[in-house]
């Protein structure tokens, strides 16, 4: 076929995917082509999905539909976890020419090369999960005062609500030596900030291939990697995007309390504040240890933000057990919760599950939570109200303000001009505004990074 010229991308769902979109993205240019905006019309789109989203099968055709309207005669390939797991039924919607599986992905050039569209039926190239067996590293560039570099993926946890191993495999892990070279990388593009990202960041250190049937030995820990990265120059924060409570050790939470370069900011999933849903969801934990990790954080960083993910409606939870849940949050010294409401998803053991929670019971728990969120997130940030912390800024929201995150990630407006973008200056935090930010003003001393 010949080759189009022009390339856009869509992304759906976590950090981790874009950060491969990201590097897919590079593949393309490096290929000779441009990437242009959506809604341009481009030769060729890639969507890349997300099992986790409500609604997948949805979303996906809807963003075909969109891009159809941009370009008829358009290429529309569709990547990701939900590619994986449906690909004939992907296949099936109209004007998709080309479906890749996680072992496939990244060699989309070489499936694109070959393609010869097919009316009505999209061409599928998706081999068994266990194919996905090697380590393909990514990471993100465009947004240029933060990259999320990818260190691991897959997950051997069997969380019966979860996709993701059928999706993307079992854990993996880049080495610490190649992540190293990355994060170097990405700082010679200018980059101030590295989010790292995974599926299951805190079981880094498993190989760049796994073997069916062989568990190697781990090369690395995932603590051996942060304290590698935080030698990198030119990289002024790493954050962890997100790490299980299990695995976030000690040792690990008192490296980020002394490190000048990691944020004190830790993202860790509870999914249920009640033993009984951790049990049926095989969670590797009860809620005490997620209790004691909060502990364990705030005693050695008091300003540290706590993100928690939290699922509303599993099967089985009674009103008693959604109300324990809440009790137990609301007792934590956390920052703010991501509410997820459960969703069936097919060849998951909890859709077999007794104790369906009706969908209107679902929402209400949904919104109680996300209230809760509000005032934990509020709290916080009162609680940082005085201080004077770095910012990282990231744009100008109006003429004169411009905005960006502290290192303990509260979203802050500030007077400054449009040269701060890309720069990390102290501010002092005054108030909250109406929309949520907070309100600061310059500190008498400066850091220009």
């Amino acid at each position: 076929m010949s080759t189009p010229h022009t390339v856009a991308f869509y992304t759906l769902g976590c950090k981790l995917n874009y950060s491969e979109t990201s590097s897919i993205g590079r593949q393309f240019e490096a290929a000779g082509y441009q990437e242009v905006p959506f809604e341009t019309g481009a030769d060729i789109y890639v969507i890349n999905t997300c099992s986790v989203t409500d609604f997948a099968d949805r979303k996906c055709r809807n963003i075909v539909r969109k891009a159809l309207r941009f370009n008829r005669q358009a290429i529309v390939v569709v990547v990701g976890c939900y590619a994986q797991l449906k690909p004939v039924e992907i296949a099936g919607i109209p004007g998709v020419d080309l479906v890749l599986g996680a072992a496939e992905k990244f060699r989309i050039l070489e499936f694109i090369d070959n393609l010869v569209k097919l009316p009505g039926k999209g061409t599928v190239h998706a081999g068994a999960v266990s194919e996905a067996n090697q380590f393909t590293d990514a990471f993100s560039f465009g947004d240029r005062t933060r990259s999320f570099l990818k260190v691991q993926d897959g997950c051997d946890y069997k969380c019966t609500f979860c996709t993701i191993p059928m999706a993307r495999g079992k854990s993996r892990s880049d080495t610490v030596d190649h992540a190293l070279a990355n994060a170097e990388k990405i700082a010679s593009l200018g980059v101030k900030e590295i989010v790292l990202t995974g599926v299951n960041i805190g079981d880094f250190g498993n190989g760049t291939e796994v073997i069916e049937g062989i568990k190697p030995k781990k090369e690395a820990l995932f603590i051996d990697l942060i304290k590698a990265l935080d030698q990198v120059q030119g990289i002024e924060r790493f954050r962890i995007s997100s790490i299980e409570p299990n695995l976030c050790t000690d040792e690990i939470i008192e490296f980020v309390a002394q490190s000048r370069r990691f944020a004190p900011h830790f993202h860790m999933p509870l999914q249920s504040g009640n033993d009984k849903q951790l049990a049926m969801m095989r969670r590797r934990y009860k809620r005490e240890l997620y209790a004691e990790r909060v502990r364990s954080i705030k005693a050695r960083m008091p300003h540290c933000c706590i993100g928690v993910d939290v699922i509303v409606g599993f099967p089985g939870e009674t009103e008693a057990d959604f109300l324990e849940t809440y009790r137990f949050i609301n007792e934590l010294d956390i920052s703010y919760l991501h509410v997820f409401t459960y969703s069936e998803r097919p060849n998951t053991p909890a859709v077999e599950m007794d104790g369906v929670v009706p969908m209107e019971d679902r929402r209400r728990r949904n919104q109680m939570l996300t209230i809760l969120s509000e005032k934990k997130r509020r709290h916080f940030y009162e609680q940082n109200l005085r201080q004077v912390r770095p910012v990282l800024f990231e744009s100008g929201k109006r003429p004169g303000r411009i905005s960006g995150f502290t290192d303990n990630y509260v979203k802050v407006d500030c007077a400054g001009p449009d040269t701060w973008v890309n720069r990390i200056e102290l501010v002092e935090l005054q108030e909250i505004l109406p929309e949520g930010d907070v309100a600061a003003s310059p500190a008498p001393v400066s850091v220009h990074a």
